[in-house]
């Protein structure tokens, strides 16, 4: 799709860029002028005599020659002991002419004086370099006023000669979603069927979900169904440094978008210009005109009128409410990342041009790549083709999927780095006390390989099997996942006596869960189900359940934090021997999989 782009962006561009050329060097233009003025006044400055002084001088016989200009209160003087020509300024030419012949002719002093007629030429070309700054400065106005009319932007597929390729048949893993644009679609190609019925435009929908889910994907099927002019705009295109540009543009999107009727106006990101109001100057002023001018343009909708906002964001808590009320967002559709059925569609997608092994199924990624976005799987799916070729492999193998699942998950591996034997020991441990705490957890995933080889900014790391989409977490899977996490710790506290900042992400992550299964999830016995999170309250709506309920939450969070790093301990001491194993075995070979971690449990 991207690959025809309308000519008229590219002209905008090409404007756009002029303009700012243009505008960039009038102002440097007009500073080196202004340098150059002010370098002159100064040496003036330097150079010229006061009146009192040169009538001074001229009766004590020190000025040799004068020369003036008829009609300019501007005279050179030459003094007789100074080489260097000085400047005066007279207030009357013809009462200072008559004062030098009074004192050649009655005093005898030795003054030659010339007077010139004046230049026409010199006289308009001082009147223009005395006038340039002001043109200059009246230039730039006008460029910064060409550059506020410059607010025709974002990309127009008018679904004839620019028009987008995507269709639904492009998009995977949203069949609910799909569903429910249809009706758009539909609309925008039999209005009239809807408005015999006396159904109104849905004037907005808003796409909400994870980035990567696929939202500005969607909109572009939209269009490309309805075969409609389709206008793409990005949030941060409204903001300019000029005052009130946003909302220009906002006025000129929108009357485009009506003469171009029907037709989709797609804004993305939109928390960049949607975001709540504030009481704020500068920069927030600017954004609250911008969304007060969004909010009148989607109000001023008629009811013929079939133009559709679509927006997507992946923060709709950041919203402004008036911007989310019925009327302006009238539907609201969360884009979840796909689920194992979902997956393995957007797969099949992504593989059309790709060689795959016999022994390699869509089904088997999709198992392996649970929580996904399609993003993601379009990723993992390029590098492991990109890998294949660097291995110099005819297809795309498992151990090239695999090392592509490994790289955008984990990191990207460092076979070069050089650890330190003490290190390296510390690794393995920490590592083995992940794999062995989680074998005895009842709700914990399968391990599926322990590596001690560093990756991105991770020592080491411990992969579990994600065959299983997870939308729920029970308290018991939490309280476990808790355990898990702490493993690495307790494995280095007890094998070694010791404790390193290799568990600094362990902790934080574990800490995070903690609180929120104590102030979000109700979770906590001595609490109960009440939502404590002090990030979305005001203070006073934390002080209505008691004083001390802060350090209620800090107990609460701590007593989990104490029971699942206790419990770690205690699986740990009572398997010392697997712990030894594992990790010796890890210092030899750095990896383990999935056959040869469970052989040390037959």
């Amino acid at each position: 799709m991207e690959k025809n782009k309308p000519n008229q962006n590219k002209k905008n561009k090409k404007q756009y860029l002029l303009w700012t050329i243009l505008i960039l060097l009038t102002i440097t233009a007009t500073i080196v002028l202004a340098l150059v003025i002010n370098k002159n006044n100064q040496e003036s400055e330097e150079k010229n005599v006061p009146y009192t002084q040169l009538l001074s001088d001229i009766e004590e016989d020190k000025i040799e020659k004068i020369e003036m200009t008829v009609g300019s209160t501007s005279i050179k003087i030459k003094y007789k002991d100074i080489e260097e020509e000085k400047t005066a300024i007279i207030p009357s030419t013809q009462a200072f002419i008559e004062l030098i012949h009074k004192k050649i002719d009655e005093e005898g002093k030795s003054i030659e004086l010339n007077e010139k007629s004046e230049s026409v030429l010199a006289n308009l070309s001082d009147k223009i370099f005395s006038i340039i700054p002001t043109l200059m400065m009246v230039a730039l106005f006008v460029l910064i006023l060409k550059m506020q009319g410059l607010g025709d932007k974002g990309k127009i597929y008018d679904g004839k000669e620019n028009k987008t390729d995507i269709k639904f048949d492009d998009v995977a893993g949203l069949k609910e979603e799909k569903q429910e644009l249809i009706e758009i679609v539909d609309f925008l190609k039999n209005p009239e069927s809807f408005q015999k019925m006396g159904a109104k435009i849905p004037k907005g929908v808003l796409l909400c979900g994870k980035p990567g889910t696929g939202k500005t994907l969607i909109a572009k099927a939209i269009a490309g169904e309805a075969n409609v002019p389709f206008i793409s705009m990005s949030g941060s295109e409204f903001i300019e440094m000029f005052a009130g540009l946003g909302a220009s543009r906002v006025r000129s999107l929108f009357s485009k978008a009506k003469k171009m009727a029907p037709c989709i106006v797609f804004i993305d990101e939109i928390d960049a210009i949607g975001a709540r109001r504030t009481n704020a100057s500068g920069a927030e002023s600017e954004n609250n005109q911008t969304l007060n001018q969004l909010l009148v343009e989607m109000d001023g909708f008629e009811s013929n009128e079939t133009v559709i906002v679509l927006a997507a964001t992946n923060r709709p808590e950041m919203l402004d409410k008036a911007l989310l009320r019925p009327g302006r967002f009238d539907r609201r559709i969360t884009i979840a990342p796909p689920d194992l059925r979902g997956r393995e569609e957007i797969l099949k997608i992504h593989s059309k041009e790709k060689k795959f092994a016999d022994n390699l199924s869509l089904k088997s990624i999709a198992e392996d790549t649970a929580g996904f976005t399609g993003a993601e799987l379009a990723n993992t799916l390029n590098e492991a083709a990109i890998i294949a070729t660097i291995n110099k492999h005819n297809v795309i193998e498992k151990q090239d999927l695999e090392e592509a699942v490994k790289k955008v998950t984990v990191g990207l591996q460092k076979t070069s780095r050089v650890v330190s034997e003490k290190d390296k020991k510390l690794t393995a441990y920490h590592e083995a006390g992940h794999a062995i705490v989680s074998k005895f957890l009842a709700t914990s995933m399968e391990v599926k390989e322990i590596s001690i080889i560093p990756r991105g900014v991770a020592g080491g790391y411990t992969m579990y099997k994600t065959n299983e989409d997870k939308f729920f977490a029970s308290k018991t899977e939490l309280e476990e996942k808790l355990i898990s996490l702490l493993g690495g710790r307790a494995a280095e506290k007890i094998a070694l006596d010791d404790i390193s900042t290799g568990a600094s992400n362990d902790i934080e992550v574990a800490t995070k869960i903690a609180k929120d299964m104590v102030t979000i999830y109700g979770m906590s016995d001595k609490i109960g189900p009440i939502s404590l999170n002090n990030e979305q309250q005001q203070p006073y709506e934390m002080q209505m359940f008691g004083q001390n309920i802060e350090d209620l939450i800090g107990e609460e969070v701590k007593r989990l934090i104490d029971i699942a790093y206790e419990k770690a301990q205690k699986i740990l001491k009572s398997n010392m021997q697997i712990l030894h194993a594992v990790a010796q075995t890890l210092i030899e070979k750095e990896v383990i999989s999935t056959e040869e971690f469970d052989k040390f449990f037959e």
